[in-house]
């Protein structure tokens, strides 16, 4: 909690407690004999000094002794600190009305009921005390807390983007090696198109959320540079609905869907895989889909420490309760549809 937060909290208090001190001066319900010399509000001064004073030695008092080891020691600590406050606070209260007020000898006879009354203001002073002490260590402990969540998080998510990153350099660096090993003419392409890809890895992709054109772009990449190796013109089929202005996403989030569809995918049909985004203003709807080998279960790829738990994680870190993922299997095709809300 800010500094100014707390000095805020103290002053609120004290006006809290001498508004209190002052609510039968508001309601007329003093007796005149009070009101005489500014007896009352002499009166307040005195118990509120003395108050700020008992306050502020169990504020900074309580947290030593929770401290200890042996927890049940500090309740006999806290009645023998209260004990002397009290035994501080009532002496300094009779030399204020002698000395300074100069009340008559006859009204400072000492009675046993101003030893009661100082222990009343000492514990109740003192519970207020405890209570605003503990109030702003909680809300401090729950700050720390979030920031250590935040901190972890997002230490979680550099981790899992620096697992999909090389397994996306490996096998793009394949297909370049087999272009290059047939001494292709698409090699060249191939290259400017890992550049590219490179790029977004590297630069565009090191911030939490990106512009959705970003991401798409990205895809289609991707998607071009693995079309190199495949016959079919026409094998993937990519669509976008909506508008993309102003749409924001995870960096890299869509993109393992994609190759998992490449890499499972029947390359017999055309198109092998549908790839829809439909961009609606309360929702973002994502879905691939592609026909599969015969007896085979399309999985999402594992190699690489990269999988559908990594992805789940991610969601889960960047989209918490705002998404919702969808994976059907058919004998004929697989899907895949994630859903995130604005």
């Amino acid at each position: 909690m800010k500094s100014r937060y707390k000095i805020l909290i103290h002053v609120l208090f004290w006006i809290y407690i001498i508004n209190q001190a002052m609510f039968p001066v508001y309601l007329n319900k003093i007796d005149t004999k009070s009101l005489q010399d500014h007896m009352y509000l002499k009166d307040i001064f005195i118990t509120t000094l003395l108050n700020i004073f008992v306050f502020y030695s169990i504020y900074y008092v309580i947290p030593h002794f929770l401290r200890f080891n042996r927890k049940w020691i500090i309740f006999p600590l806290v009645i023998l600190l209260a004990a002397a406050l009290s035994a501080v606070r009532l002496p300094i209260e009779i030399a204020y009305w002698k000395y300074i007020v100069k009340l008559p000898a006859s009204e400072l006879q000492f009675q046993y009921d101003w030893i009661w009354a100082t222990l009343k203001y000492v514990v109740i002073i003192s519970i207020y005390a405890m209570l605003i002490r503990f109030s702003i260590d909680w809300f401090e402990s729950q700050k720390y807390k979030d920031e250590l969540i935040k901190q972890r998080q997002a230490g979680e998510i550099a981790l899992l983007r620096s697992q999909i990153n090389p397994h996306f350099l490996f096998n793009t660096l394949n297909n370049i090696y087999s272009l290059v090993y047939n001494k292709s003419d698409e090699a060249p392409e191939a290259v400017m198109k890992l550049s590219s890809i490179m790029r977004y890895m590297l630069y565009d992709s090191n911030t939490d959320f990106v512009p959705v054109i970003k991401e798409i772009e990205y895809l289609n990449s991707f998607i071009e540079l693995q079309q190199l190796r495949i016959t079919q013109k026409d094998f993937v089929e990519i669509r976008v609905f909506g508008s993309m202005e102003n749409r924001t996403i995870a960096p890299m989030l869509l993109i393992p869907f994609v190759e998992n569809a490449f890499k499972h995918g029947e390359k017999s049909h055309e198109p092998g895989i549908i790839i829809h985004l439909n961009l609606e203003p309360e929702k973002l709807i994502f879905t691939v889909e592609n026909y599969i080998k015969r007896n085979h279960s399309a999985p999402i790829e594992e190699s690489g420490g990269f999988g559908l738990h990594n992805i789940k994680r991610r969601l889960g870190l960047l989209y918490p309760d705002k998404h919702e993922l969808k994976i059907n299997l058919s004998d004929e095709k697989y899907k895949v549809e994630l859903i995130i809300l604005n």
